[in-house]
C-alpha cells in the first residue's frame, strides 16, 4: 500500500517549502540583518571596545543644529561650534549667522549671538582664556557665468605727503579714456604720500600711497565691461585732490569673482558667553591662519583680501593687552590656511600643509621662519610636494621632541590627486629632514588628527576626492604611535567627514568630531550633498580598560595660575600608578588646521597624598594661556582633565612689528 502523508504533514512541508521560498527570495536582506546584529555585538563586548574604541553621534537638539565649520574648546570645558553663515550663501543673504556653545559634560547647548559673518575666520587661544577669532566672509564668490556686473580691483594713489584720503563706499571713479564709470563696494582709507630729501642734491622724491578696493558697475550688463588698464578720475575732488588722487585698474569683466574677507576681529569671552569686538586688522582676511607666539600675542597669515586676492605677505600681531594690531615688517607670502607652528626659539615651522587658495609654485615649501630677521630656512625631504593642499599637520606628542607629522592631502585647487603618504620630521635633528612614515588606511583629502594624553594620535574620515567628489567619504581610523611609527586601525566611524570637518580632544578624554560638506550625496553626483550636521564622539580603548581611571583632585580653587619653571601639586589616589603627567593646550580647529593642540610632557614627583608637577621654562614650548593637566597610569588610561593658567613670560621671544604695512612680497 502506497504511503499517503496525513493531513497535519502535509501542512507542515507546505509551510516549510513557503518558508525555503521567502527565504531564496530575501536571502540577501535576511544575511544583511543577521550581519548587522552580529556586527553591533561584536562591537559592543569589552574585549572589542578595549582595543578598538567606540564612536557615538550626539542628539543635537534641531534649534541648536549648525553647519559647524570651526571649533575651540575653552577653559570652561565647553566647546565653541562656530558656522557664521555656515557655506550658505542664502543664510549670508539673509545676514543670519550662527554660534552655538555645546557643553560636553551635561549634553546642554545654548545659541550665542554672532555679530559677524565668521565664516572661515581664523582663531586662536588668548593668554587669559578667551578665544581670538578674525576675518571672515565679506562676499560669496561668484562662478564665471553668474557674474552680473563688470568688476574687479582698483589701486587708488594719493600722492599728497601731508594728509591721508579718506573715500566712502559708493564714491564713483570714472576712466579717463574708456569713460566707463564704477562704484566703490568698500570704504578706504589712501594713505599719505612718502616724501624724502636728498641731504646732498636737496632733490625731493615723492611716492605715492596706495590702497585697493573691489569696484563694480552700476547697472547689470556687458557694455561697461573692460578690456585694458585705463586711470580713473574719482568723483567728488576739488582743487589739488583732483590732481594728487586717482585710481588705475586693469581688467574689470566678468572673470569669476572669489571669496572676499573681512578685516573685523573679536574675542569670545568663555566666561560671559559672548564675542567681544576688538581693533580691526590692517588686512582683510578669509581662510587665515593665526598662531599664538611665545608672548601671548597671536601671528595672522594669509587669506583672500577684500577683494578676493590672496593678502600679498602683508602679516599681522595681535597684542591681546593693547587689542590692536600692528605689521610685521618684512612681507611673506603663503597660500591660504598654512599649517604654522610655535617651535624651538619662537621660530614658526611651516610643514607645507595648507587649504584652499594660492598659486601652486609660491609659497609652499615646508622651512623654519625666524620672524625676527625674516629667515626661512628650507626643510627638504618631503616626498610628493604636489599633494600638501588639504592634508593635516600635527606636533607629535611630547611636544619637547619636537616632531610633526604631515598625513594625506591632495592636489591644488579641485585635482583629483590624494595620497596615502605620510611625513615625518624632527626639527632637533642637526639638518632636519623629512622622512617618509607608513601610509594612512587610505589615499585621503581632509583627514582629522587629534593627539590624544597617552602619546598617541587619532587619525580619522576624509575622502579620496575633493569634497568627496567621485569616491565618497573614507570610514576609517587609526590610532598613530610615535614611538613604534606604526598605524592601528581601531573602530569605524559611524558618520563620514570630508571638506569643513575636523576634530578636537575633549577634557574628559573622548574626542568630537564635526562638520563634513561634500559637493554631492552620491559618488554618481547627481545629488548635491548636504552639510553633516551631527557631531561624533569617539571613546579611545583606554576608557574601556578595566579598572578604575586616576583621578586628580584640584585644590587651589580661585588660584590656577601656574608661571612656567613653577611646580603645583594635585591631591590622587592613585600616584602609585601614575606614569606620565601630560599638559594639553585646547585645541582651536577648522579647514584640517589646528596648529594650537600640543602635549607637552611634565616633570613629575610622588608626595605623601598626590602628585607634584613641574612646568617647563621655555616660553616658547608652553606659549601663555589655559592648559589641561592629566594623569596617566600605566596602562595608559588618562583621568579627566584640571586646568590651570600659563601667564606670559615677559622674557618670551618677542618680534618687532610696525604700524605701517610692508610693501607687498616680491614676484606677488
Amino acid at each position: 500500500m502506497r504511503y499517503r502523508p496525513s493531513r497535519r504533514t502535509r501542512r507542515l512541508a507546505l509551510g516549510l517549502a513557503a518558508a525555503c521560498v521567502l527565504a531564496g527570495l530575501n536571502g540577501p536582506v535576511l544575511y544583511d540583518i543577521a550581519a548587522d546584529a552580529y556586527h553591533d555585538h561584536r562591537i559592543r563586548r569589552p574585549g572589542y571596545l578595549a582595543e578598538n574604541g567606540r564612536w557615538q553621534t550626539v542628539d543635537v537638539p534641531e534649534r541648536y543644529r549648525i553647519n559647524t565649520i570651526h571649533a575651540a574648546l575653552l577653559h570652561t570645558g565647553k566647546v565653541l561650534l562656530v558656522a557664521g553663515s555656515g557655506n550658505d550663501a542664502r543664510m549670508f543673504d539673509a545676514g543670519t549667522f550662527r554660534t552655538v556653545l555645546w557643553d560636553p559634560a551635561t549634553g546642554t547647548f545654548r545659541n550665542v549671538p554672532t555679530p559677524a559673518d565668521l565664516f572661515c575666520s581664523g582663531h586662536a587661544q588668548l593668554p587669559d582664556g578667551h578665544l581670538l577669532v578674525a576675518g571672515g566672509t565679506r562676499r560669496y564668490e561668484t562662478l564665471e557665468g553668474d557674474v552680473e556686473k563688470a568688476g574687479g580691483l582698483m589701486i587708488v594713489y594719493n600722492e599728497n605727503p601731508d594728509r591721508a584720503k579718506t573715500l566712502a563706499e559708493g564714491t564713483l571713479f570714472t576712466g579717463r579714456r574708456n569713460g566707463k564709470t564704477f562704484a566703490a563696494q568698500d570704504n578706504l582709507l589712501v594713505p599719505r604720500a612718502d616724501k624724502t630729501v636728498d641731504p646732498d642734491t636737496g632733490e625731493v622724491t615723492v611716492t605715492p600711497g596706495s590702497a585697493r578696493v573691489y569696484v563694480e558697475a552700476r547697472k547689470k550688463g556687458r557694455a561697461p565691461a573692460t578690456g585694458a588698464q585705463d586711470q580713473y578720475r574719482v568723483h567728488g575732488l576739488r582743487g589739488a585732490e583732483r590732481r594728487n588722487v586717482y585710481g588705475i585698474a586693469q581688467k574689470l569683466s566678468f572673470d569669476k569673482k572669489d571669496f572676499q574677507g573681512i578685516d573685523t576681529a573679536y574675542e569670545f569671552d568663555p566666561v560671559a558667553e559672548r564675542y567681544i569686538p576688538v581693533d580691526p586688522m590692517g588686512e582683510a582676511r578669509w581662510y587665515p591662519t593665526l598662531t599664538t607666539l611665545a608672548d601671548g600675542r597671536v601671528l595672522a597669515v594669509s587669506g583672500l583680501d577684500e577683494i578676493g586676492q590672496v593678502v600679498p605677505g602683508r602679516n599681522e600681531v595681535y597684542d591681546p593687552r593693547t587689542r590692536s594690531w600692528e605689521y610685521l615688517p618684512d612681507a611673506r607670502f603663503l597660500p591660504t590656511y598654512p599649517a604654522l607652528f610655535l617651535a624651538g626659539d619662537g621660530r614658526i615651522f611651516y610643514t607645507g600643509s595648507n587649504a584652499g587658495y594660492g598659486p601652486a609654485d609660491r609659497g609652499r615649501t615646508p622651512g623654519v621662519w625666524n620672524l625676527e630677521t625674516d629667515e626661512f630656512t628650507e626643510v627638504p625631504g618631503l616626498s610628493r610636494p604636489d599633494v600638501l593642499e588639504t592634508s593635516m599637520s600635527v606636533l607629535l606628542p611630547p611636544a619637547q621632541k619636537q616632531r610633526y607629522m604631515v598625513l594625506g592631502g591632495g592636489g591644488v585647487g579641485e585635482s583629483a590627486k590624494s595620497t596615502a603618504r605620510t611625513a615625518l620630521v624632527d626639527l632637533d635633528a642637526p639638518r632636519p629632514r623629512f622622512t617618509d612614515g607608513p601610509d594612512l588606511y587610505a589615499e585621503v583629502r581632509y583627514p582629522t588628527g587629534v593627539v590624544l594624553p597617552d602619546d598617541t594620535v587619532l587619525v580619522t574620515g576624509g575622502s579620496g576626492g575633493y569634497r568627496a567628489r567621485g569616491t565618497g567619504d573614507v570610514l576609517a581610523a587609526a590610532l598613530y604611535h610615535p614611538g613604534r611609527r606604526t598605524f592601528e586601525q581601531v573602530a569605524d566611524p559611524l558618520v563620514g567627514r570630508n571638506y569643513h570637518s575636523g576634530g578636537l580632544l575633549l577634557p574628559d578624554g573622548r574626542v568630537m568630531t564635526f562638520g563634513s560638506d561634500p559637493l554631492f550625496a552620491d559618488t554618481e553626483e547627481t545629488r548635491p550633498g548636504d552639510f553633516e550636521q551631527r557631531i561624533g564622539v569617539y571613546e579611545p580603548p583606554y576608557l574601556h580598560r578595566d579598572g578604575d581611571r586616576p583621578a586628580l583632585h584640584d585644590t587651589r580653587r580661585g588660584r590656577e595660575t601656574v608661571a612656567l619653571g613653577e611646580s603645583v601639586t594635585y591631591r590622587t589616589e592613585d600616584a602609585r600608578s601614575l606614569a606620565r603627567m601630560r599638559l594639553i593646550r585646547p585645541g582651536s580647529a577648522t579647514h584640517v588646521t589646528n596648529v594650537e593642540q600640543r602635549s607637552v610632557a611634565l616633570e613629575f614627583t610622588l608626595t605623601a597624598d598626590g602628585v607634584r608637577v613641574t612646568l617647563p621654562e621655555e616660553p616658547w614650548l608652553v606659549p601663555p594661556g589655559w592648559y589641561m593637566v592629566v594623569a596617566v597610569d600605566e596602562r595608559g588610561v588618562p583621568s579627566e582633565a584640571v586646568w590651570l593658567r600659563v601667564p606670559a613670560d615677559p622674557d618670551a621671544p618677542s618680534p618687532a612689528t610696525t604700524r605701517r604695512p610692508p610693501p607687498p612680497d616680491p614676484g606677488y
